[in-house]
């Protein structure tokens, strides 16, 4: 029997979260939808334990698992999971992916080059687990080329044993020797600013209120906290900005004279904007939702797409 291992976003909805990951699920949602969602396709989860059975790095990981010993509480036995993690991302970067996989991923490769109109269109390699872990896996941007996105697949997958999921697992006694998840290839946006949204304030739960993160540039260093974004509080209710925070700027930027502001990521008509998108996937999902998105200016249409969109996590700050 032939087995799909790869699917367009277009042809995914939430119903298949369990098959591709919450991720591709939500963003094929979200294309079906109409929201403008990067051209590109997913991965599901049996690819991931295709590769791991028919490479033999399985059993091989499960082998070394087996007489691996950490305490994932104690710091001073963390190096051991460091270890371990060098040593289990190396079984899968350095086996073959089979042809049933590596074959079909390739013809979906040229397919959306083709559907692009660019040769060696520059890719985006994401995680999509059926449970969300934001910031635990790893993705791999301007992936260009048949052969690079294959290696680059093959990293999101080890990623599942990086250091801090191991822990993460061990800490929540889940097993060590495996973690299937899916992998969304996405074309790259030419993002001109990019960030992060909560539809609801993430420390009251207010839904009249929405904060918008963001930074020049690809979002990766705001969804990974490697920068200060900028910052801003909007009225969800009549979409008017409330709150302004900008991130420090380099010395020598002259304050007073409006410097600070023209250098600043978005335009105020902008945040607007992605509050409105940001209610509009809301009321989709019928929950507040944690979004990541992007802004092409030079996009012949709307310069605003959506990268991920999941339910937000609160962060309730209680005061007595």
């Amino acid at each position: 029997m032939s087995i799909e291992w790869i699917s367009w976003l277009e042809d995914l909805d939430q119903r298949d979260g369990e098959s591709v990951g919450r991720k591709c699920a939500n963003l094929g949602e979200l294309t079906k939808a109409g929201f403008q969602v990067p051209a590109g396709f997913a991965l599901c989860l049996a690819a991931y334990e295709e590769f791991m059975r028919v490479s033999g790095a399985g059993a091989e990981i499960k082998n070394y698992f087996a007489s691996f010993e950490g305490d994932p509480d104690d710091p001073k036995q963390l190096a051991r999971f460091t270890e371990a993690s060098t040593i289990v991302r190396e079984i899968i970067e350095t086996k073959c992916v089979p042809p049933s996989i590596a074959e079909p991923l390739a013809t979906y490769y040229d397919d959306l080059c083709a559907r692009t109109g660019a040769p060696d269109v520059p890719v985006a390699a994401r995680s999509a687990g059926p449970a969300s872990h934001p910031g635990q896996y790893e993705s791999f941007l301007n992936v260009t080329g048949g052969a690079a996105v294959l290696e680059n697949v093959k990293k999101v997958w080890s990623s599942t044993f990086n250091a801090r999921s191991l822990v993460a697992r061990a800490r929540k006694g889940l097993p060590l020797d495996a973690d299937p998840i899916g992998v969304a290839v996405l074309t790259m946006v030419d993002a001109d600013a990019a960030g992060v949204m909560f539809t609801a304030e993430p420390t009251t739960a207010d839904a009249t209120r929405m904060i918008i993160e963001g930074s020049s540039g690809l979002g990766e260093t705001v969804v990974g906290g490697t920068v200060i974004p900028d910052n801003w509080t909007v009225d969800a209710t009549h979409f008017t900005i409330v709150e302004r925070k900008f991130a420090p700027r380099p010395l020598g930027d002259d304050l007073s004279s409006g410097a600070r502001e023209s250098s600043v990521c978005l335009r105020d008509e902008e945040v607007i904007e992605l509050a409105k998108v940001g209610k509009l996937i809301e009321a989709h999902f019928g929950k507040p939702q944690d979004i990541e998105w992007a802004i092409d200016r030079s996009a012949p249409s709307d310069p605003v797409f959506i990268l991920q969109a999941r339910p937000e996590t609160f962060r309730i700050n209680f005061r007595f």
